[in-house]
């Protein structure tokens, strides 16, 4: 008896059942049945179905000789199911990776509940996924199972079977089928979650639900969502059966309320000759199912009162008077913002024409985010080794409480922002300046960079144009015909950015600014960073930062990090940063996961951390210089560089051991291999390679040489002189901590440098 039965009804969908189905046979969690069944599809459904029958025995086709609609599909479904819980997917759909092995693990930690709640992702037809904006009643916190009552918001979360798995013997029991007609979903979900003797929740996405532009359920526009009043009179009388559940009817009436004006509202869903029947229909299931005694509440009493009374052509007029307000509101701000920009422009060019203010700098990083990285590094050596100079910090407002109270704060395109770039001497970025900035004579701009570079960068990006994408070459070079100093952390930047980035600009080899902290930071420190993320005493803090992946449309983490800090046991905790680019935290749950992708610092989790697990990430070169273990994990090596391209094959000159799954990531830290000996080797060879000049005083070279005018600053630290701070761990016991099995496919650590 396989431990899910994973129920796929197939109706018109032949362009995403390959990609459905496959999501689900590709689980790490194997132990599953895939039944999918042909809802009399007059495409290529069935015919898939077969093929993958035919390859994967798991697979048990289902085909009727008449359309059923999604509802009988499913109960042709569940006649046939043997497995011990039932998860739901639509033939559009797609289960996440790892999502069975999530819920198989959640439910075994909460004792099987009859029901498990998960989270979803709308995914659009441009591939973008947003996760569902109830999440937060999806929280693993507190006792687990429970039931309904201890936990009434479940009935807001989406009403649909795919975002939940059910234990198949309390579905028999309870006779559950889903009826026909649109909706389906409302009379089976409500039902279960009321009788559900337990519940549970897992706070992970584990289904990306489709959204297509047409031929959805919700974006068609004909009779049938009519059906959506049939469901909520099965549902109602679900609950006149069981006077016991009488409780649940004002969230229920609440709940059908909101759902019937929003199939109303979205004028996509009604054909325009029958909205008024609709809504008086609407207006008859109010009061047939309305509680006395229970007040609205105010956010939804305006939709209260929309279907209570039927006010079809109030709302008409009012919908009419609102997309006229709208419009004159979008009308009016672009009027606006165009006067804005010409005053602006106007502005700049009086503010070029006065004189350049010799003891003022502005600074900038990653398109006017926080105070950090390198430029970060050297306005405070601006400020400390030539006090006599102004330093300005461009940010957006979100990012100013990062900027030191000593910078002045300027928001991107404001008055003060032209006037910082238009007379300012000194200007420091790690990206390109505004594309309208017009360099003067006498100002100087120094290009820090942010990183060594592994993946292709500059003009080598012309062959690869996923990774370019609309990038402007011609804009790219006007942009280095500015730079007067660009920075370099070692002798492989250099020869690349001298190629890549080709100007008159001069190289400055004197260390990576932003690693100075490594040199300087004090054990104290590193303690006080570990209490400020909440890293418990004695663990080892593993920093997981993954980069961009260029060929991917939306980003996702290639571990599941749950799961891998349960196989660690409690002696780990995982720092989970997210790249600048991914639009989101990286992880969302988890006891002994910290998401800090919004952490300011990444200098700061180097510091905190023990350990670094990162893929093609430039911060290995950074880390190598806190000469703390590097593990590298690249599960798609040949993807990442068929899409960006890498300067060396990390597999032949690699900063410490290298897994190319999460089996073997998770045997290299069971093991030991991640502080090892072999580890220390292959670290000592990278950071003599990569971080030959960073002795802590990078930053201060700059300032004495730009500013200062000093021809040779400061010499450079011998290697064998130096020394970061030390980890945490280096205090803990050489032995590991007491960790799960190793599994059982062998691992392969890298032995050669």
């Amino acid at each position: 008896m396989p431990r899910f039965s994973v129920i796929v009804p197939a109706y018109e969908v032949q362009a995403y059942l390959h990609a459905c189905l496959d999501s689900a046979l590709s689980q790490s969690h194997a132990d599953l049945e895939l039944i999918a069944v042909d809802d009399c599809s007059p495409d290529a459904c069935g015919a898939i179905i077969d093929e993958f029958a035919a390859r994967d025995p798991r697979v048990r086709p289902v085909h009727l000789a008449e359309n059923r609609g999604r509802g009988g599909a499913r109960n042709a479904g569940l006649a046939v199911a043997t497995g011990d819980y039932l998860v739901f997917l639509d033939g559009d759909d797609t289960l996440a990776p790892d999502a069975l092995r999530a819920i198989a693990d959640r439910l075994k930690e909460t004792g099987d509940p009859d029901v498990l709640v998960y989270d979803h992702a709308l995914t659009d037809w441009t591939g973008e996924a947003v996760r569902d904006g109830l999440a937060t009643q999806l929280t693993e916190q507190g006792p687990a199972p429970f039931r309904l009552e201890d936990r009434p918001g479940l009935l807001r979360v989406c009403a649909a079977a795919w975002n939940k798995a059910y234990r198949r013997e309390f579905v028999e029991r309870a006779r559950f089928s889903f009826p026909p007609g649109r909706y389906e979903d409302t009379p089976w979900t409500y039902p279960a979650l009321m009788s559900a003797e337990t519940l549970a929740t897992l706070d992970r996405v584990c289904v990306h639900h489709r959204t297509r532009r047409r031929g959805s359920v919700p974006g068609t526009a004909d009779r049938h969502h009519f059906d959506v009043f049939d469901q909520y009179d099965r549902v109602f009388a679900y609950v006149d059966q069981y006077p016991e559940l009488a409780c649940w009817r004002p969230a229920l009436f609440r709940g059908m309320v909101d759902h019937l004006s929003t199939v109303f509202t979205e004028r996509h869903r009604l054909p325009r000759g029958v909205r008024a029947e609709f809504l008086l229909k609407a207006r008859a299931h109010y009061r047939r199912y309305r509680v006395p005694g229970h007040p609205v509440p105010l956010r939804a009493r305006l939709r209260h009162t929309l279907v209570r009374l039927g006010l079809h052509r109030t709302y008409r007029t009012l919908e009419s008077a609102k997309r006229l307000g709208r419009r004159t509101a979008r009308r009016t701000t672009r009027l606006a913002r165009a006067l804005r920009s010409v005053a602006l422009r106007l502005h700049y060019r009086v503010q070029l024409r006065l004189p350049l203010r010799e003891d003022h700098a502005v600074f900038a990083a990653y398109g006017y985010r926080g105070h950090g990285c390198n430029p970060g590094a050297l306005e405070e050596a601006f400020r400390t080794y030539a006090p006599h100079l102004r330093t300005a910090w461009i940010a957006g407002a979100e990012h100013h409480h990062t900027i030191p109270t000593a910078t002045r704060r300027v928001r991107p395109g404001s008055a003060a922002y032209w006037t910082a770039l238009a007379r300012s001497k000194y200007l420091v970025n790690n990206v390109p300046f505004d594309r309208r900035l017009v360099k003067r004579p006498g100002q100087v701009v120094v290009q820090t960079q942010h990183g060594t570079p592994l993946k292709h960068m500059g003009l080598d990006l012309q062959e690869r144009p996923a990774a370019a994408r609309e990038m402007d070459f011609g804009a790219l070079l006007a942009d280095v015909d500015t730079w007067d100093y660009v920075l370099s952390a070692n002798r492989h930047s250099t020869l690349t950015w001298e190629r890549v980035y080709p100007g008159s600009y001069t190289t400055l080899e004197y260390g990576s600014p932003r690693n100075d902290v490594f040199q300087q930071a004090t054990s104290q420190d590193v303690q006080r960073l570990r209490e400020s993320l909440g890293i418990p005493r004695g663990t080892v803090a593993i920093l997981y930062a993954p980069t961009h992946r260029d060929y991917r449309r939306t980003q996702r983490p290639a571990l599941d990090l749950d799961r891998v800090t349960r196989r660690l046991g409690p002696g780990f905790v995982v720092l989970a940063r997210a790249h600048h680019r991914h639009g989101g935290p990286l992880w969302t749950s988890g006891e002994r996961v910290i998401d800090v992708s919004d952490h300011p610092s990444v200098e700061s989790l180097c510091l905190a951390s023990d350990a670094l697990v990162t893929d093609y990430s430039s911060l290995m070169f950074d880390y190598a210089g806190l000469d703390r273990p590097i593990v590298i994990h690249a599960d798609d090596r040949e993807a990442f560089e068929a899409a960006r391209g890498t300067y060396f094959d990390l597999r032949a000159f690699p900063p410490g051991a290298m897994a190319r799954s999460e089996d073997e990531l998770t045997d290299i830290f069971a093991t030991g291999h991640w502080r090892g000996s072999r580890s220390t080797q292959l670290r000592s060879a990278f950071r003599e390679r990569f971080c030959p000049w960073d002795d802590g005083r990078a930053a201060e070279r700059v300032v004495r040489r730009v500013v200062l005018g000093e021809s040779d600053p400061v010499p450079f630290l011998p290697p064998g002189e130096r020394f970061p701070v030390p980890s945490a761990a280096a205090a803990l016991e050489e032995q590991p901590p007491a960790l799960v099995p190793r599994p059982a496919s062998p691992a392969v650590v890298t032995e050669t440098v």
